[in-house]
């Protein structure tokens, strides 16, 4: 409830002249929303460009933004909406872009300090992750959607439905049809990941 109050009360500000307090409200939330978007768009550019004309649409339209929720949970649904509608005309122009995962990662992400990071682990995650987004941007739009809502943001099935404005059992068909297919997708990547693996019971010390 204070982040909320907080939020309204910056919003206000804005409105009320002082547009500083939206830089702020942009800032307390920019970070978070950014690998939702990466997600749904497969491309840093085009996820920055999305964010950007988010913040833009969410400034015009701050005068709907009452406080029933955090300014993050306002702006998340204009920013989702925006870029399932670039995805969907993207791929219905045929234009498809790679997904550098690597520079993406170096660009955004904390240094890995765990003992995991060594090199070799390093490019084996670094294949995972290509494969997944590899097989999302295999996805329909709207199958897209759902799995980064659900399984990348943890999202519950209401707050899906009503974010995408569809029913909670579109939500779980169009979840299930996209697993299915994920799992088809990345099923030869497992096995291949899997035989190249030494058996730990086969190594000889």
């Amino acid at each position: 409830m204070t982040r909320n109050v907080d939020d309204l009360s910056l919003a206000r500000a804005c409105r009320a002249g002082r547009t500083e307090s939206y830089g702020v409200l942009v800032r307390n939330c920019q970070d978070r929303l950014y690998p939702t978007i990466l997600r749904l768009m497969g491309s840093p550019e085009d996820a920055q460009d999305v964010l950007q004309d988010a913040f833009v649409r969410g400034f015009e339209k701050l005068d709907q933004f009452n406080g029933d929720s955090s300014f993050y949970t306002w702006i998340y649904r204009i920013a989702v909406n925006l870029a399932l509608s670039r995805f969907r005309k993207r791929r219905l122009g045929g234009v498809l872009r790679s997904w550098d995962r690597r520079s993406d990662r170096m660009d955004h992400d904390p240094p890995d300090r765990s003992p995991e990071a060594d090199p070799s682990h390093e490019t084996e995650r670094a294949e995972r992750e290509a494969a997944v987004a590899a097989a999302l941007d295999e996805l329909a739009p709207e199958q897209r959607a759902v799995v980064v809502l659900k399984d990348f943001d943890g999202r519950r099935y209401e707050e899906i439905s009503e974010i995408l404005n569809i029913p909670i059992g579109t939500v779980r068909s169009r979840l299930s049809r996209a697993r299915s297919q994920l799992r088809d997708r990345l099923r030869s990547f497992v096995e291949e990941e899997a035989s190249a693996r030494p058996d730990a019971e086969s190594v000889t010390p």
